[in-house]
């Protein structure tokens, strides 16, 4: 399939008001993308506020953006649809989603069952807007547009009491493209033999790691670069775009380690850095 990757120079906000053509995914930082598709407009975590900053100003790990926010909830346009991977605040943003949902009344979230609480809280929207998914569950929340639930580990595989996990990763499959989000996640038993029978065309991967420093203070990993390589390439997928870095420096990846990984043969995926002001596309048609 081919996988295209164009720079871009106007705001994103402008850049999105293009036709679509295939399947269209930017980047918003740390693991959020928006993605267009022939007929539908879906974030997936944006974090677009500075509301983690706010909570933790004066904090061992200050939360500090390293990067702007490339665009404001309320200039994403009209969006149909939201996919939360799980309830930390730069997944499930408060400041980002509110907007969002103000802005789109008719835009629904879909997130993990184990996470429908903290959503009905943050977001304030009436149930029939949410939509909820476990492990091992398909939905069609959108015509022609199906998500796939994935167990994630961020760093273990948690459930709740009801037995509902409360990390996933996403396969969505819209206009013949086939798409794994993997959420935060470290590998773990099983992962690779859910997500391979996807044949997936690209994967979304973190990459910032995880250091025994922010483990012991609540702060929980991801996929090291090598991890985030090796896992693409065992499902099948030929392209990756590394993210879930250029967000906080207490917890990144660098971006010229990203770079070398890229041009290195060892990688056996085509790897791609996420950056902003770039579009990425797939389509069948070519």
């Amino acid at each position: 399939m081919p996988f295209l990757e164009s720079p871009f120079s106007e705001p994103l906000a402008e850049r999105l008001r293009a036709a679509a053509r295939g399947v269209r995914l930017y980047w918003l930082g740390q693991a959020g993308f928006v993605i267009l598709t022939s007929r539908f407009r879906i974030a997936i975590d944006p974090y677009l506020s500075d509301s983690l900053a706010e909570k933790y100003k004066g904090k061992r790990f200050e939360h500090d953006r390293m990067m702007p926010a490339p665009i404001a909830p309320s200039e994403l346009g009209p969006v149909d649809l939201v996919l939360v991977t799980h309830q930390h605040t730069d997944h499930m943003d408060p400041q980002t989603l509110v907007p969002i949902a103000e802005a789109n009344p008719d835009c629904r979230f879909l997130l993990p069952r184990a996470a429908l609480g903290a959503a009905q809280e943050r977001i304030g929207v009436q149930s029939e807007r949410l939509v909820p998914i476990d492990a091992g569950e398909s939905v069609e929340p959108l015509p022609g547009f199906t998500v796939s639930a994935i167990r994630a580990a961020h760093e273990t595989l948690e459930r709740t009491p009801e037995g509902w996990h409360r990390f996933l990763g996403y396969v969505v499959a819209t206009d013949g493209v086939r798409l794994y989000h993997s959420g935060d996640t470290i590998p773990h038993e099983g992962l690779v033999e859910e997500v391979a029978p996807f044949r997936v065309d690209l994967a979304l991967l973190p990459v910032n790691g995880r250091r025994a420093e922010l483990t012991e203070a609540g702060i929980a990993g991801n996929l090291t670069l090598d991890e985030a390589c090796l896992l693409a390439d065992r499902i099948g997928a030929p392209d990756m775009i590394a993210h879930h870095y250029g967000m906080f420096a207490f917890n990144t990846e660098c971006p010229e380690a990203i770079d070398t990984k890229s041009e290195s043969a060892d990688c056996r995926v085509r790897l791609h850095r996420a950056k902003l002001s770039v579009e990425y596309r797939l389509s069948r048609a070519g």
